[in-house]
């Protein structure tokens, strides 16, 4: 099982940081994995993957641990991480 841990860092109320993570959410549910929120932090859960996303005042924290089958389907660890941070520092410096 291999995880990935990633820390965006923002200026922006909770509830802003929150609504700029809408596209990644978007992305994510396309691959099945669907983000259920209580206040700044979610768990995320699908077929081969499971995490979270936790907002805090100063940074948004994304941990995600991909499963066996993430592996069997050819899902690269570097290669994912890289793409979530791309998509992140668009989200929150572009």
């Amino acid at each position: 099982m291999s995880t990935i841990k990633i820390s965006q860092p923002h200026s922006l109320p909770v509830d802003a940081a929150r609504e700029k993570l809408a596209a990644f959410e978007e992305t994510m549910s396309k691959y099945g994995v669907a983000a259920k929120w209580s206040g700044a932090k979610a768990t995320l859960k699908g077929m081969a993957v499971s995490g979270g996303i936790d907002i805090s005042d100063s940074t948004i924290d994304i941990t995600l641990k991909l499963g066996m089958m993430a592996r069997a389907a050819g899902v690269d660890p570097t290669r994912l991480q890289a793409s979530i941070e791309k998509r992140l520092k668009a989200a929150f410096e572009g």
